[in-house]
């Protein structure tokens, strides 16, 4: 096949058509290709536009900020494309926020000098070297984001007049002292209730389903039966594991390995030193001078950690007496690194040593010599590479080939699994959020719903799943997306309609009860016809999990007048509850020691809130067109 390609692309027509494709260029310009969708606009903000290049750089940033805070789950989430469009609508919703603040702050007249926005960009942590503003920093940070100097002046001047609006928004809210206890307080408050739960099936013989009520409903919510694509896949799979079972390694081999590479069974001369360092400064002859004046003293015999303690000017060694710890040849300054194994017996000392860093006096304190491990202590570890060396090279060789014969015969996959020396799996049938654990893996679902395998039934292309682990796949079954017919949802229709009449009835028989109690009727023979009985919680919290969350949050909507103290609720079960309020339990007050905290929370969800009110009253002005 691949043969026929080639030859395929050397003929006649194959030429002719190359040539048109290659007058079009010369025609019309490289540049109608590349730039022909540059100017195109993503949304319109009043008279503004935000270009589709800038939604796609707030989307690639989200997107990249998303996949490094949340790893594999979002790139999950990444492969349903229902959701990767809403992600994307996200972006462009805050850009064209950011588009009417900045807007609003001009109209406002917020305006921002050029000294404001040198001062700021001077400022910034990133244009630093040694925390001063590096200029050669700022144009190289700045070339690798993409701008222009004066380009990113106007950003800055932008960003920094939509930030004025925005901070005087967040910054304007404030909470009382009062507000703040009073919110502790009934965040704390405890309710005393009693509760009757009425089962919705007890009504169900009391109701009825016609045709006509069925046929009505799945016309009013037809979109309910929509079913998703599903596939079963075939799928062959290969990874490095497979194949370790059937590598043998012989002894005589391991140990000729091990002599070919004795190298990598010999542990490097190790040293441990303490030193004395003593920095250049402003006057490198005096630093060199007081490092000369300290060895003669201690070779006049003085201690060597506590001069280290006294004058090294590496601190943290100097609280050690001076103690670097084991190192080895390549792991120091070459200059120290000479000096210190130059040294030959443990406690001499070198002369004033010169590196990069500074004056060194370096003292040897511990020596390990260099070991070759033996063959004997080695020997599996020598078996177990040469196994995984040996099963990696057959990996790639049988993964090119199977990917070669996949291409080359794209109608099935028993050729690949024969190469394998593996069976061709199949799965069941699933749709794109249920798939199999076997085939669960983003890149093997996308690919998997993707027109080309669906369409075209072809194997794909090599997936690779995680290191030395590979995938491919084919269609072996689809069911497109359809509407189920009237016929096959009927009964789940009926029983849908029955449910919810029965829960209906169950409201109401709930209701009456409530009527009787806030005319001061007796119930209890009406709750025993049905076998129901009141059940009472004491002091009840707002987020209590002993009761239904409908019934705590109806429970705290109450109040204590005989009119308004009870309520029937819905519950999600299908069931209805009749719950009543029985006793207000006030809340403790407030430690003193959390009042700025929660002053400073609710501050904060309080200037949140205008923020995003002000934005969207904003928006309900402009003139905004989502392309």
């Amino acid at each position: 096949m691949l043969e026929r390609i080639r030859e395929g692309t050397q003929g006649t027509w194959a030429m002719a058509i190359l040539g048109l494709v290659i007058l079009s260029f010369v025609f019309a310009g490289v540049g109608s290709y590349i730039n022909s969708s540059a100017d195109t606009a993503a949304a319109k903000v009043n008279d503004e536009t935000i270009s589709q290049a800038d939604l796609e750089r707030a989307y690639q940033n989200e997107r990249g900020r998303m996949e490094s805070q949340y790893g594999e789950a979002f790139a999950a989430l990444t492969a349903d494309s229902a959701y990767l469009q809403q992600f994307r609508q996200g972006v462009l919703d805050r850009l064209i926020g950011d588009k009417l603040i900045e807007q609003a702050a001009v109209d406002l007249g917020l305006r921002v000098s050029d000294a404001q926005i040198k001062q700021a960009i001077v400022a910034m942590p990133e244009f630093q070297f040694d925390g001063k503003f590096d200029n050669e920093r700022y144009s190289a940070v700045l070339r690798q984001a993409g701008f222009q100097p004066n380009e990113f002046r106007d950003y800055m001047r932008v960003d920094m007049t939509r930030r004025q609006l925005s901070n005087a928004l967040l910054g304007s809210e404030f909470t009382l002292l009062e507000e703040t206890t009073q919110a502790y307080k009934l965040q704390q408050q405890t309710r005393d209730a009693r509760y009757l739960t009425v089962p919705a099936d007890m009504f169900k013989g009391d109701v009825t389903v016609s045709q006509s009520d069925v046929e009505n409903y799945y016309q009013a919510n037809i979109t309910q039966f929509d079913t998703q694509q599903q596939v079963s896949l075939a799928y062959v799979e290969l990874s490095v594991d497979d194949l370790l079972a059937g590598i043998e390694v012989s002894e005589d081999e391991a140990e000729q390995y091990y002599e070919q590479n004795i190298q990598d069974f010999r542990t490097q001369e190790e040293r441990r030193a303490s030193h004395i360092l003593i920095e250049f400064g402003d006057d490198q002859q005096k630093a060199e001078q007081q490092a000369e004046d300290i060895l003669a003293k201690i070779n006049n015999g003085e201690d060597f950690a506590e001069l280290a303690e006294t004058f090294s000017s590496d601190t943290f060694s100097a609280e050690n007496g001076g103690d670097l710890d084991w190192f080895s040849m390549g792991m120091m300054d070459p200059a120290f690194e000479d000096a210190a194994f130059a040294l030959q017996n443990v406690g001499d000392v070198s002369d004033v040593v010169e590196s990069e860093f500074g004056f060194h006096i370096i003292k040897l304190t511990d020596v390990k010599p260099e070991e070759t491990s033996p063959f004997a202590d080695v020997k599996e570890d020598v078996i177990a590479k040469l196994k995984a060396e040996r099963a990696e090279e057959e990996f790639y060789a049988k993964q090119l080939r199977m990917a070669e014969v996949a291409f080359e015969t794209p109608d099935t996959l028993d050729e690949v699994a024969a190469i394998a020396e593996v069976d061709v799996k199949t799965t069941v049938m699933f749709s794109q959020d249920s798939a199999p654990q076997a085939v669960n893996y983003p890149n093997v679902v996308s690919q998997a719903f993707s027109d080309e395998l669906i369409n075209d039934q072809v194997n794909s292309d090599v997936i690779e799943l995680e290191d030395n682990h590979v995938m491919f796949i084919r269609v072996a079954d689809y069911e497109a997306q359809r509407t189920k017919s009237l016929d096959e949802v009927s009964v789940e229709i009926n029983d849908i309609l029955l449910a919810e009449q029965a829960q209906q009835a169950a409201k109401e028989w709930a209701e009456t009860v409530l009527s009787d109690i806030q005319s001061q009727q007796n119930v209890s023979d009406k709750l025993q016809t049905k076998g129901i009985e009141w059940q009472e919680q004491n002091a009840v919290t707002r987020n209590a999990s002993q009761v239904s969350p409908a019934v705590v949050t109806a429970l705290f909507k109450l109040t204590d007048g005989e009119e308004s103290n009870g309520q029937v609720v819905e519950l999600f079960n299908g069931d209805v509850a009749l719950v009543q309020l029985l006793e207000v339990n006030e809340g403790a007050d407030l430690p003193s020691s959390d009042a700025a905290a929660l002053q400073n929370r609710l501050t904060t969800m309080r200037a949140q809130f205008t923020y995003s009110e002000f934005i969207n009253a904003l928006r309900e002005q402009a003139d905004v067109e989502i392309y």
